[in-house]
């Protein structure tokens, strides 16, 4: 469901019913509260799995009341999912300053996600047909990121990614390049020392790990054509490194997965877009992306 009152709920029952309430062999279940659906289109009964929690659908005003529907109904789709009852689950957008206001403390869904799978370690990952992208850090300050760019965190980051594009994605030799930090990724030091000391080391434990990996890259030449044809995911140091490129390629058709966790989960790359909630205008593609990529990453593994 997210968040009630944004354009989650909308693009869910649009994805729901283009979809024909199946993808594959897989039925589509919406999770949340039934009216709050219903306010949004035409869905059977049946095909909604309620929450004991009951939020109201305000659309472009977000009600802290309606948190415990919005927290239970992810609670409860990971539950089906960890319990084999679900493929997988696919999550529309929450806002997470109306949910802290009520005490949620975690700042995104994977965040909470990795808690409910008691995971040590998820991975964002933003994927088109055109591109894979994975920020190292993620929601923090630009200034912040210098210092949360450790070896560890890369090598951890790296293997987690490996894995998921075997698992998930059916690759069988994957090819990871990572970008540098730094304009022309440090210029040999002269730009900057964090390509030296950090990331080309992690590089080299990688590759003697047996990794397929390239880098340290210049960001600003790695996400042409060309480019991306010698690799099937990227590394990005900071958010915005990675998410431009996607958004830029795949605006519509992006889809974000959580790596690294024990269940498949996806979720639109966009966000409750309150400005345009409950006017009919809410572009479902990105949804109908996270569905089928769902589908088809919980059909990889169940080979």
């Amino acid at each position: 469901m997210g968040e009630p009152a944004g354009i989650g709920p909308e693009v869910a029952v649009a994805a729901f019913n283009a979809l024909g309430g199946r993808v594959g062999n897989r039925e589509l279940l919406l999770v949340g509260t039934p009216e709050v659906f219903a306010s949004c289109g035409k869905v059977p009964e049946s095909s909604v799995l309620a929450t004991k929690a009951v939020a109201k659908r305000v659309p472009a005003k977000p009600d802290g009341a309606n948190a415990a529907a919005t927290i239970e109904a992810i609670a409860l789709a990971v539950d089906k999912a960890i319990g084999g009852e679900a493929g997988g689950l696919v999550t529309a957008p929450i806002n997470k300053a109306v949910l802290m206001q009520t005490g949620f403390r975690f700042p995104g869904h994977t965040d909470y996600l990795a808690h409910l799978t008691s995971t040590p370690h998820a991975v964002m990952m933003l994927a088109s047909e055109a591109i894979r992208v994975v920020p190292l850090t993620v929601h923090v300050p630009l200034a912040v990121v210098p210092r949360l760019i450790t070896l560890h965190a890369i090598i951890d980051t790296a293997e987690v990614v490996f894995a998921a594009l075997r698992r998930d994605f059916g690759i069988a030799a994957p090819r990871l390049a990572v970008a540098g930090l730094n304009p022309h990724a440090g210029e040999g030091g002269e730009l900057g020392h964090e390509e030296n000391d950090v990331i080309r080391p992690a590089i080299a434990e990688l590759k003697r790990r047996g990794h397929a990996v390239e880098g340290p890259l210049p960001s600003d030449t790695m996400f042409h054509e060309e480019a991306r044809a010698r690799y099937d995911a990227a590394l990005c140091m900071y958010h915005d490194q990675a998410l431009i490129p996607i958004k830029t390629l795949s605006f519509w058709e992006g889809v974000n997965v959580t790596l690294g966790i024990p269940i498949v989960r996806t979720s639109p790359d966009h966000g409750t877009a309150f400005e345009i909630a409950g006017r009919g205008i809410a572009d479902p593609r990105s949804m109908i992306a996270a569905v089928k990529l769902a589908a088809k990453m919980a059909d990889a593994r169940a080979r």
